[in-house]
Parts: C-alpha cells; structure tokens; sequence
C-alpha cells in the first residue's frame, strides 16, 4: 500500500508534525510493508511557519520583536532560496503568547508583525507569504504599519515615505481562509473579538475604532479595501496588508498543498489520512482536510478523516470523506483528552482499528 498522511494540528494539543508522527507510527506496526508519506501541513495558522518553511525549503531567522502587550520576544520566520519570506503572524501577535488573564483587546498590538517584516526587507526579502491564523490581536494591523515606519522612517516618519522607499516593489501573499470584512456584524471585532477576551462594550469599541481607521486611509488612498474579503482576518491585520501594500489573499491550504506537489504525491496511493482537533461543517469551509479532500477527489483517491472530536458526521460523509473517527472515547475527560501524550495514544489506537 501507499498512505498519504496529511493531519493538521490539534489546537492547543499536538502540532501537525506530532499527530503525523503519532499516524505514522502507528501505521508502521501495522502495515509494515506499506509507503508511508507523512506531511506537515497548515492553512495558515498555527504550525504555518513549520509547514511551509519545510514544503518551501525555507532557512529559519530569529528576529528581536515584541508580543502583543510589547514584551520583549524572540521571533522566528522563513526565507527561502529565492528570496522569499515566510512569515506566521501568530510568532509575534498569537493569542498564545498571553494567558487568559492578560488578553487585553484594545491594548493588544501587532508591533511585533511589522517588526518582522521590516527584518525580512532588511535581509533582503521583497516577496512575502504571511499567515493569519491564530492571532490575539483586533488592532485592524495598525501596530504592524507602526512598527514598519519606525523601522524605516524614524523620528516622525509616514507611512508614505517607506511605500515609495524600502517597501516599494514588495508583495504579499496572505495565507488565510477567513473571508470576513474589516467591520460591521462579520467583521474582525463582531466575529472574533470575543474569543479573544473583549466584552460587549470592548468589541463595539474595537468596531469604532477599525471603522475610522479604514476612513482615514480610505481618504488618503482613494480606495477603500475595509470590505474586501480576508480584510478582517487577524483583527484587521488582513486589511491593513489589502489596504497599504496591496495583498492578495489565497487559501493557505491550496498552497501549501501546492508547494508540496500533493497531487503528484497522491499518484498511486491507495488512500489520504487527514484530520485536525475539531472536525464539524466548519471543516468544509476551506480548512485543510477539505481541501486535502478536493486534492485526493481530483486523483481519485479516498480519504480518511480523524479528528479529536467530531460532529456533523452527516455533512462530512456526503462531502466525500471514506471513513471518519473520533478519536476521543465518548465520557473522556476534556482535560485528559487535551494532553499531548493521550491525544497521540488516541490517535495511534484509532489507526490501528481502521487497520485491524
């Protein structure tokens, strides 16, 4: 046999590399004599930088930044052979980064980002694929366009000055699946301010507060990109990218899918196995299983989904997936099932089950 493992991470749990690991391992006890392709995948979020810096053959960089209260961290990004920078927001501006004590909506910053592109230009970088998920921040990426000027127009410096100076020519790539405004009922504040720790009164502020910043820019401009989608993707970070340097958003599954060759990968193989922490009807709007789904429908080859927990077993059944598993027995502990070293077990017990 010929198995194609592509499980994205279990938020919070296992990273892509580990629930690979944990498939892998288990389906080298019981099918011996299989190939066995294991991949590190993400669409843009956690785990990004990990994912594609290995699918691109990227160099890691380490860059003195800031996290989103401005403490003093070490950040890491890509930069390809050709040049090419590879940046995961979450590295500087992550929900992560802060327990949930010190999550802080309207102080919270993407500095840090900024930081790191301006790192990258320094190095040489002109082209950037920049990933969005996992961001603690609702700041519409106004740290991240401070923290540019800083860098290259010091003491009083515009924005203007570094467009047509150090960041001219520059493009980006945004890696992300969110497909929401900058405001309004499906922007960044409305959608996802609360999980990251804004109250009713802190998410109409930051509403307020991203919608005069997309005015003022809109006039400055003469265009306005607060509407187009993805705009709100990272609080607002994506509108900033769309707005300042003319961004272009794209799946960040497809590309990494791209950039790995997994249709010329699945050539061959007898079956995909994907999955990630939470599979539900969620899954099919453009998170990595579906679009691993749609790489594997188009070589003719069945998938199979894990995931830690699972619903909506009817939707994902007739959008194509052959088999699906919850790994997680039904009564389990939330917390026990959470830890690193049960998930794997789970996983491991459920591969050798399908197997069987």
């Amino acid at each position: 046999m010929k198995i194609i493992v592509a499980v994205d991470s279990f938020k919070g749990c296992l990273t892509s590399a580990q629930a690979g690991h944990a498939v892998e391992e288990a389906l080298r006890r019981c099918c011996r004599d299989a190939e066995i392709i294991t991949c590190v995948v993400s669409d843009g979020g956690d785990g990004m930088l990990e994912a594609f810096a290995s699918a691109y053959g990227a160099e890691l960089c380490e860059v003195a930044a800031h996290d989103p209260l401005m403490r003093p961290i070490v950040a890491h990004y890509g930069i390809t052979s050709q040049g090419v920078a590879i940046i995961e927001s979450a590295q500087a501006c992550g929900l992560s980064l802060m327990s949930v004590e010190e999550r802080a909506p309207l102080r919270a910053t993407t500095y840090g980002v900024g930081e790191m592109v301006a790192d990258a230009v320094r190095q040489g970088c002109h082209s950037f694929i920049v990933g969005l998920g996992g961001s603690g921040t609702s700041d519409a990426g106004m740290g991240m366009l401070k923290a540019i000027v800083d860098a290259f127009a010091p003491a009083g410096g515009h924005i203007d000055e570094v467009l047509s100076g150090q960041m001219s020519g520059c493009s980006f790539t945004l890696a992300c699946d969110v497909d929401n405004p900058l405001c309004g009922p499906r922007g960044a504040a409305e959608v996802y301010g609360p999980q990251k720790g804004a109250s009713r009164a802190e998410v109409l502020a930051l509403d307020r507060r991203a919608g005069q910043f997309a005015r003022m820019s809109a006039a400055h401009f003469g265009h306005d990109c607060s509407s187009h989608p993805g705009a709100g993707a990272a609080g607002g970070l994506g509108y900033a990218f769309i707005q300042y340097f003319h961004a272009r958003r794209c799946s960040g599954a497809d590309l990494l899918l791209e950039a790995l060759d997994m249709r010329g990968m699945m050539q061959g193989a007898d079956v995909v196995i994907t999955g990630e922490g939470s599979a539900d009807r969620q899954t099919l709007m453009g998170k990595m299983p579906s679009r691993v789904l749609a790489c594997a429908a188009s070589c003719g080859v069945p998938v199979w989904l894990l995931a830690g927990r699972l619903s909506d077993v009817g939707q994902l059944s007739q959008a194509g997936f052959a088999r699906l598993a919850q790994v997680t027995p039904d009564g389990c502990n939330l917390a026990e099932a959470m830890q690193a070293e049960v998930a794997m077990a789970n996983i491991q017990r459920t591969v050798k089950e399908w197997f069987a």
